[in-house]
Formats: C-alpha cells, structure tokens, sequence
C-alpha cells in the first residue's frame, strides 16, 4: 500500500524543485546577459557612457559582471527563502 502522505511529500518536492531551477535559469540568463551582453555585444555603445572616468561598456567587462553575480546570489537567496516557507522546507 502507498503512503498517501509519502506520495504528497514527493509531489510537493518535485513542485518545489521545477520552480527551483525556473530561478535559477532566469538568474544565470540575466547573468549571461550582463556579462556576455554588456561586456561584449554592446560595448560600443556603452562606451559612449563614461562612469568613474572610465567607459561603461569597459566598466561592464571588468567590473560589472562580478557586481551583478553578487546581486544575483543575494537575491537568489531571497527567492530560495521565500520559495522554502512556501514549500514548507524552511526550518
């Protein structure tokens, strides 16, 4: 016999994991997009804006990737937390 409640567990891990992987593909997307995006695709055009004396699109291949990835991290952790009390796995 199946454990109903065994059963429930699982399908709500599984809900939790999909939605878990959607974030995360959209954070590491936006990443890529920033990194690859702004420090190559759009250079020129963003070396037509200055920032800290420096051309933004410069700024973005040395700097800003890594800003953005940080960003990225804290608010992934936000979403994992908002994501474990809706699942019912935070602790």
């Amino acid at each position: 016999m199946i454990d109903k409640s065994n059963s429930k567990k699982r399908t709500r891990a599984k809900a939790y994991w999909r939605e878990n992987i959607k974030y995360v593909c959209i954070l590491l997307i936006i990443w890529a997009l920033v990194s690859y995006g702004a420090g190559i695709v759009f250079k020129d055009e963003l070396n037509n804006i200055k920032m800290g004396g420096f051309k933004l699109g410069f700024w973005f291949a040395q700097q800003g990737s890594m800003y953005v990835f940080v960003i990225l991290i804290f608010i992934y952790v936000r979403i994992m937390n908002k994501l474990d009390k809706k699942y019912g796995f935070d602790e």
